[in-house]
């Protein structure tokens, strides 16, 4: 429930701090006093509409923050969780205005979008007026208030689960139905680029390595011209070697005539022999690294060429074609164990359907017993709400072909306001004060079920007086046994009900000040009578209207 409400420059409230309690509490005052400003501070807490007009005049800035005690299983709670927010102890709704339009939101000090603020916001508080009747006004939720009332909650959660697994079993099968169509149609095809990968038979890095290996042989092609010429120079009959190892020969037999003098000229000679053997050596063995065989760099070329070729084709690195090849072999696999497998999964989608199917007639059933007990339940409020002509229908229509996750049914509330005049929807039949009090009944008998845990009702007993308003507050009084009940009232009937009695009032901001404020008291008992009375008599409060307050204070609290 709502345990308090923080207000910080917000429109005429300058500073306002209050505590609620359990059961039934009211707001009054005199009419412009502020009361609204109270129901938008909240509504803006639980992420409703923000406006820059809402800033208390020359402030930059308003804040109000609202602080909720539930227990650890409420759904606020679990969808707090599941958008990563903690959620320990009170939850803590913030929200901060600035006078330029911005807005921010948090829950429990973490930023928040307002999206999330008011999702969770609905589940804790339902705010009703005359003009602001949303279980009414959405057929969705009077499917979950009648789930709610006939105690169909949880089978209609198992319901969804079992229509989300028949969807999507009727998914993968239509998803395997196109797959194997496709593959039908491009059968022929397929076979026979399988036949043609398979033959080519394309492997891992092939490409790389026939690409190097071809490189490697044209560079052989063109060096090998030139390591020839210079193994013809060395080896040929013009090679220079005979002609130096002759002349070393003849200058040693010369240098024992002259010793001294050609020792060193032969031995340089000698190591140039040497050098030159080495380099016939060399030149003859780099002559034959250069030799292939020129139908290898053609069958090189060849491969390397069809494998570039396949890629073209089919539009492909080739370095993709054993993946290509792979998958279209899978392709060709589930077209020939396709038909198998789709009657299998079509078997497996209509047995889902099925289970869905009985289990949805099951609780349309339940439905449609559990709408005669509403309307019983409604039509019981109705005579003491002045309401006693009037009738209210729960309208249940099924339609299979229209299936979705809560089931086959649209539910619908109805009324005929008067004898002899057409039942309709109640939002286009019923006027704003019927609308209230159709909704009270409705609240009354759903008790703690299909609400959230704070309601408020912001003056339902509008144009409304004596037994009506007395009956609205015996009924706001019973609720309030199940939930927490917040009522801005007018009715004297109405506050003399309440656990808790707060006083709106709007005077000077401080002692001498032209600023105004709005401000809220809790009032004590022995107050409590003088301001039924105010509301009895008006602005002069006589002894009979004391008299009469504190009788309905006597029998109302």
């Amino acid at each position: 429930m709502l345990i308090q409400l923080s207000i910080r420059d917000i429109v005429l409230i300058e500073r306002l701090d209050l505590s609620f309690e359990s059961g039934l509490s009211v707001l009054t005052g005199e009419t412009g006093a502020g009361k609204s400003i109270l129901l938008d501070s909240l509504s803006l807490a639980l992420g409703g509409r923000g406006d820059g007009g809402l800033v208390r005049h020359g402030e930059d800035k308003g804040q109000v923050t609202a602080v909720f005690d539930v227990d650890g299983t409420h759904g606020a709670r679990k969808l707090l969780r599941d958008n990563g927010i903690d959620d320990d102890g009170d939850l803590i709704f913030r929200r901060i205005q600035s006078s330029d339009g911005r807005t921010r939101a948090s829950i429990n000090d973490q930023p928040v979008s307002v999206q999330l603020m008011r999702q969770a916001g609905q589940m804790l508080v339902e705010i009703h007026g005359q003009h602001d009747d949303r279980a009414l006004t959405d057929t969705d939720a009077h499917r979950t208030l009648l789930d709610a009332f006939t105690g169909l909650t949880e089978e209609v959660q198992q319901l969804s689960g079992l229509y989300r697994a028949w969807r999507d079993a009727e998914r993968g099968y239509k998803a395997h139905k196109a797959k194997v169509e496709a593959a039908a149609r491009e059968a022929d095809y397929i076979r026979a680029s399988v036949e043609e990968l398979e033959a080519l038979s394309p492997q891992d890095g092939e490409e790389e390595e026939l690409a190097e290996q071809r490189s490697r042989m044209q560079k052989s092609e063109r060096i090998a011209g030139d390591i020839s010429e210079a193994s013809e120079f060395l080896n040929g009959n013009s090679s220079p070697v005979p002609l130096i190892a002759s002349m070393v020969r003849r200058l040693e037999r010369k240098s024992h005539e002259a010793p001294g003098l050609l020792e060193e000229t032969v031995e340089l000679l000698d190591q140039a022999l040497n050098y030159l053997s080495n380099a016939q050596m060399e030149v003859e063995a780099a002559l034959r690294r250069t030799e292939f065989d020129p139908r290898e760099l053609e069958r090189v070329e060849e491969r390397l060429f069809g494998l570039r070729a396949a890629g073209r084709k089919y539009s492909v690195p080739v370095a993709d074609l054993p993946a290509l090849a792979e998958k279209m072999v899978s392709d060709l696999a589930d077209l020939d164990a396709g038909e198998e497998r789709l009657g299998e999964l079509e078997k497996l989608a209509a047995a889902a359907k099925v289970l869905f199917d009985h289990a949805a007639v099951a609780v349309s059933e339940k439905r449609r017993n559990g709408a005669v007990a509403l309307a019983d339940a409604v039509m019981e409020e109705l005579p003491a709400l002045k309401l006693e002509r009037a009738r209210f229908m729960v309208e249940v229509a099924s339609n299979p072909e229209a299936a979705a996750a809560d089931g086959i049914d649209t539910v619908e509330f109805h009324v005929q306001t008067n004898p002899g005049t057409r039942p309709g929807p109640i939002m286009k039949v019923a006027s704003g004060g019927e609308l209230s009090r159709f909704l009270l009944a409705l609240k009354v008998a759903l008790a703690d079920r299909g609400s959230a845990p704070t309601l408020v009702f912001d003056e339902i007993d509008t144009g409304v007086g004596g037994a009506v308003a007395d009956a609205i507050g015996q009924r706001l009084k019973r609720l309030s046994a199940k939930v927490q009940v917040l009522s801005v009232t007018h009715a004297p009937q109405v506050a003399a009900r309440a656990g808790t009695h707060l006083l709106i009032s709007k005077g000077p901001a401080a002692e001498g000040s032209d600023k105004i404020a709005t401000r809220v008291a809790t009032m004590e008992p022995e107050h409590r009578t003088e301001e039924i009375a105010r509301m009895l008599a008006g602005a002069s409060v006589t002894d009979e209207a004391r008299a009469a307050a504190k009788r309905l204070l006597s029998g109302g609290g």
